[in-house]
């Protein structure tokens, strides 16, 4: 197993776990409100994080538009339990994915379907990235629109 996937993947275990902490202090009524016209409600926000590493996961082995637009319809978390669900099932996804990867498949160039090509240790990294930013976003909303502090640790 190559140890530099192995610390990244912790990393992201690291962000998705203290996401679940976030979305564990969420009523169902938070996940309707929707502090910006035409930006993620508060559930899509959670949604959209809780399902980034499969999605990116996808992306990141050179699936098309369509596929990922079937993906996406085909995963839409809803509640906060299913919202949880997909936290776990979306991690173990990713985490399995690149655990069976050789290092000459790590290496490997794959362009996405709008264009950008990075190697699938670049694709790790940005999956770790999207998934800061949206926990990012979460906690803000939480604590700016919601007035929840989640007084948790985002970091180790």
């Amino acid at each position: 197993m190559n140890p530099i996937v192995q610390q990244a993947l912790h990393q992201i275990k690291i962000a998705m776990d203290s996401s679940v902490k976030l979305v564990n202090m969420l009523t169902e009524e938070d996940l309707d409100v929707r502090p910006t016209k035409e930006k993620f409600s508060v559930g899509e926000l959670a949604a959209h994080l809780a399902i980034i590493c499969e999605a990116d996961w996808y992306i990141a082995n050179g699936v098309t538009a369509v596929e990922m637009d079937r993906f996406y319809k085909k995963v839409n978390p809803t509640t906060i339990q299913e919202i949880k669900q997909a936290f776990l099932h979306s991690y173990d996804v990713l985490e399995q994915g690149y655990l069976s990867f050789s290092e000459e498949v790590l290496q490997q160039q794959i362009t996405s379907h709008w264009g950008v090509t990075y190697s699938r240790y670049e694709w790790l990294l940005e999956i770790l990235a999207h998934v800061y930013h949206h926990r990012g976003q979460l906690h803000t909303t939480m604590v700016h629109i919601l007035r929840k502090d989640p007084r948790i640790p985002l970091f180790e």
